[in-house]
């Protein structure tokens, strides 16, 4: 009986699973997230897992990985430093396009060179330029490379990927690999967006599959992708990028085999994010304008899913606007109060009891910085090397380590690549405080919500009575916020009815008033009219009270906890590549190769070789991922037009698909 291995590296938790014969949960692990090396919380939950079941590794056939580390580093801006080779296009198409925004001040070059739309070169290479920035350009972890038309003739970026292979030794993205779609701008923010996550997604498949070979598993490593199809951890390694909304993908399919439900919303609650989506006629929903994740809308074909900064470990910031006052969450991630005060317990409370004894409180109270360990720091500036070299191993309250308000923001840069996390006031803190949850250190996080809940606002009174006050006020926001994304969710399906945006309806005052039964000369019901299936260690916690904001049917499957990891072991393995033959002029059909444009005289000479050569190179690539039994669909889209009352053939995109079981271990 074939026995596979789940897991799923989440913000927070590291989750494993084993399952039998894709039918039964044999046992199931959580252990700490370990983000310094998250190959440590991955040993740590497969250990136990293991011990659990009281299975051999040598039992298991199959091992897959579900991460959310693509999703959240770009939900948090985190990545490495990068460099785009833009070729073909113009100096102001950067701002215009929107990549200034995307590049966050990493370097980019404007290249000479470019095809049009039939795959002719307008211009030649301008290798000189891109071989003197080469030299000059140094602490990049990942070029993008992106050639206007390259999906037409490729032959630009190609020399521009061997150029930089031959003359550094840092890893080459180009934007064709990514996608066969036109849309130049949109393939490179997806090529940088690669580049930047490559040495982050490499370090965690190598580190796992060497704690797998530690732990004794010999088998197979398969990575999710993000529209819940399995690929081989190389295949993943070079287009990390696919694994963007990977873990939110497996608990889809993860959802699905647990409940066998047909049509509903599945809400996943992490640490750092909240993802929704929708199952229909029992398949997830793919997003046809590729995946959008941290603001930025890429090319790569995922779920269908909204992802947004809320979770148990969500920063929550007070608003002391108003007579009242408030709060709210995210969208950015901070280590709750009560875990890292298990990891220096002396230094958090000496802290929060000397903030405790303050007459006020001060602006950077309940917070603390730690370095991650092993985490690359080329390219930081010197502000940064300052705070860095005082933070040194330890960890340090805030108020300690800022000494000036400009320093602030070279922390915040420094968190945003990942080489420093900071702690804060969480929900996960606020359920210590009610009891909810009892994992860590409920007394720091107890002094935590005190200091916090002195605040003043607009009245001048305390933002809460009691800390137990102001929990209840947080996990009450997280619930209001939770039930805007699921309706924002449900509103985004049905766009074209009611001719407003998804956000403004959510919000309008008659849905609330719907939601909250108002009786007046006017009676308004409003509920949502779909089943939600909660998923997450925390859903039984908050989902309930979700549930009755919205007047839903809210499921809560048994292993909720670990529906990702089980998710990744009962997907697929899919691939597709597609390909384009246009007409530049009447009687020539032009296929549009990786080496190259071809011409035939006919319209089924060129489809009917580009689908062979798509064919051959989809089975090779979906066998070398490691699938068995594989089965091939093809797709042909012809559009044409009506030329004095003829159909014209204008272009064709064809699409070829394969598909098979994962291949398992011989026992």
């Amino acid at each position: 009986m074939a026995l596979a291995l789940g897991v799923d590296t989440g913000g927070t938790y590291t989750d494993a699973v084993l399952i039998r014969d894709e039918q039964e949960v044999v046992a199931s692990a959580k252990s700490l997230t370990t983000r310094a090396d998250l190959a440590i919380g991955v040993g740590k939950a497969i250990s136990a897992v293991l011990e659990a079941s009281q299975i051999a590794p040598e039992q298991i056939a199959l091992a897959s990985l579900s991460t959310t580390l693509a999703t959240n580093a770009l939900v948090e801006g985190q990545g490495g430093r990068v460099a785009l080779i833009y070729v073909g296009f113009r100096e102001g198409d950067l701002e215009k396009h929107g990549l200034d925004e995307v590049l966050k001040g990493d370097p980019a070059l404007v290249l000479g060179g470019g095809h049009n739309h039939s795959g002719g070169e307008v211009a030649p290479l301008d290798v000189a330029a891109l071989e003197a920035f080469l030299e000059t350009e140094t602490g990049v972890s990942g070029y993008a490379v992106a050639a206007q038309f390259a999906t037409r003739n490729p032959a630009h970026e190609l020399e521009v990927a061997r150029i930089i292979t031959q003359k550094t030794s840092v890893p080459v993205t180009c934007s064709h690999h990514l996608s066969a779609k036109l849309n130049g701008p949109k393939r490179a923010v997806t090529a940088v967006l690669n580049a930047r996550l490559i040495g982050m997604i490499d370090r965690l498949i190598g580190r796992a599959q060497d704690r797998l070979q530690d732990l004794g598993i010999t088998a197979p490593m398969m990575v999710v992708r993000g529209d819940g199809a399995l690929m081989s951890a190389e295949q993943a390694r070079e287009r990390p990028i696919e694994t963007i909304l990977s873990g939110p993908a497996a608990s889809i399919v993860g959802a699905r085999w647990l409940t066998g439900t047909e049509n509903a919303l599945v809400s996943d609650i992490g640490g750092t994010t909240t993802d929704v989506a929708l199952i229909r006629d029992g398949k997830p929903a793919i997003d046809p304008a590729g995946a959008q994740v941290g603001g930025f809308r890429t090319m790569v074909e995922a779920v269908a899913m909204r992802t947004h900064g809320l979770g148990g470990d969500s920063q929550v910031h007070v608003v002391t606007e108003g007579l009242n006052g408030g709060v709210f969450l995210g969208p950015r991630r901070v280590l709750p109060v009560s875990l890292i005060a298990t990891e220096a317990p002396e230094v958090v409370h000496a802290a929060l009891d000397e903030q405790l004894r303050a007459t006020s409180v001060g602006e950077h109270d309940t917070r603390f910085a730690r370095r991650l360990p092993g985490i690359p720091s080329e390219g930081v500036g010197p502000r940064e090397v300052v705070l860095l070299e005082r933070l040194g191993d330890q960890v340090l309250p805030l108020g300690k380590l800022l000494r000036t308000r400009i320093e602030f923001s070279a922390l915040n840069r420094l968190v945003d690549r990942g080489i420093v996390q900071v702690s804060g006031v969480t929900p996960s803190d606020a359920s210590h405080v009610l009891g909810r949850l009892d994992a860590w250190d409920a007394e720091a996080a107890h002094k935590a919500l005190e200091l916090i809940s002195r605040r003043r606002v607009g009245s001048g009174e305390m933002l809460a009575k009691t800390p137990e006050g102001l929990a209840q006020m947080i996990i009450d926001q997280l619930t209001e916020q939770t039930s805007l994304t699921l309706l924002e969710a449900a509103f985004a399906e049905e766009a074209g009815v009611f001719g407003r945006s998804p956000q403004e309806l959510a919000r309008h005052v008659l849905m609330q008033q719907g939601l909250a039964k108002h009786r007046g000369l006017v009676a308004l019901d409003a509920a949502l009219n779909v089943d939600v299936v909660g998923l997450g260690a925390s859903a039984p916690s908050y989902y309930p009270a979700v549930a009755d904001r919205l007047h839903c049917n809210m499921i809560l499957p048994e292993h909720a906890g670990v529906a990702n990891a089980i998710g990744a072991v009962v997907g697929r393995v899919t691939l597709r590549q597609a390909g384009t033959v246009t007409s530049p002029s009447e009687g020539r059909y032009r296929v549009h190769l990786e080496d190259g444009p071809q011409d035939f005289p006919t319209p089924d000479e060129a489809l009917d070789l580009l689908e062979n050569v798509l064919r051959e190179a989809t089975i090779q690539s979906v066998r070398e991922a490691g699938a068995e039994d594989i089965r091939v669909l093809v797709d042909r889209d012809i559009r044409k037009a009506k030329v004095e009352g003829k159909d014209v053939f204008v272009e064709a995109l064809v699409t070829v698909e394969a598909s098979g079981r994962p291949r398992v271990a011989a026992g």
